[in-house]
């Protein structure tokens, strides 16, 4: 019925695509949160960079934003100052630019963007299309969730806070743009459902079977410590309760390590799926930029199913 929405409702996707013309194509998305951290500034930030983050997990670059936001009356309009200025600063280091906003009262803060980007229509990635034998890389460490919750618990290590934090402000946006050179065959962004998740949602909608190496997988410092805790966000339970059955645990894991690739994340790295003869190339490319990234897995045929090796 619409055939310029090439990315729409009919499946679960990181952002909408509309073809403007036979070179350009228009993504929109939009995502906003209450606080993940205690700092104005960095939740304004943080929250910027993962709603851009859905952008670059579709392989384009953004062109402009507008601000979201749910404030409480009696609130001092400092916090709100910080909080949109760090938004502002971080849509600026990806290119971009705040060209507006809506505001509403509410009895908690929240913030986030809805963001408009723009690529080439033969050049969008997807969660659908990895094939057998691709390789898999991850460009961020996981255990954000776990830190953020122990932090609103008031038991986080201040160390383990500030790694988490540097993680979660960094953009997405060189890791998009190295695999940008390569035949990538899907590409995801690990958000609120985990990587498990996120994982099967990409394994499910290109028909085959992920299987993941534990031992790869990168970690902030104190994800474990808090996962032992058993110190999670929210939405883990929601996760566990919804993508265990997509699980199969072939590894001798103790029972909570597993349970930590459930975590939600807040602005977390990029899943791509690769032909094997790529991913070192592109692996070295993102570790020489700076990315904590892994080669964590590989492709196998089935249809939705997450094995951790």
């Amino acid at each position: 019925m619409y055939p310029a929405l090439i990315v729409g409702l009919e499946s679960p996707d990181d952002a909408a695509v509309y073809r403007l013309n036979a070179d350009q194509a228009v993504i929109s998305t939009v995502d906003f949160f209450p606080p993940v951290v205690d700092d104005p500034y960095q939740f304004g930030a943080i929250a910027a960079a993962n709603a851009l983050s859905d952008i670059y997990a579709m392989g384009g670059e953004p062109l402009f934003a507008v601000n979201l936001v749910a404030y409480p009356d009696g609130y001092g309009y400092e916090i709100l100052t910080e909080i949109l200025r760090g938004g502002a600063e971080k849509v600026r280091e990806a290119g971009a630019v705040i060209a507006g906003g809506h505001t509403v009262t509410d009895r908690e803060p929240k913030y986030g963007l809805a963001v408009t980007g723009l690529i080439h229509p033969d050049r969008i990635r997807t969660k659908g299309g990895a094939q057998v034998g691709d390789q898999l890389i991850l460009t961020k460490p996981l255990g954000i969730g776990t830190i953020t919750t122990a932090l609103k618990r008031g038991v986080a290590d201040p160390a383990h806070v500030e790694a988490a934090v540097a993680s979660m402000l960094r953009l997405n946006r060189t890791a998009s743009q190295l695999a940008s050179a390569y035949h990538v065959h899907a590409m995801t962004d690990i958000t609120g459902y985990g990587l498990i998740g996120h994982a099967h949602e990409l394994a499910h909608h290109s028909h085959v079977r992920l299987a993941l190496d534990y031992a790869a997988l990168r970690w902030v410092d104190g994800a474990h410590v808090y996962g032992q805790q058993e110190i999670f966000a929210g939405g883990f339970g929601r996760n566990r309760e919804y993508y265990e059955a997509w699980v199969t645990v072939e590894a001798n894991l103790a029972r909570i390590r597993p349970a930590c690739c459930l975590d939600p994340q807040t602005s977390g790295g990029l899943l791509i799926a690769l032909p094997s003869a790529d991913a070192p190339r592109l692996l070295d490319q993102l570790l020489a930029s700076g990315e904590a990234a892994a080669l964590i897995g590989s492709v196998l045929p089935g249809d939705g199913e997450i094995i951790i090796r």
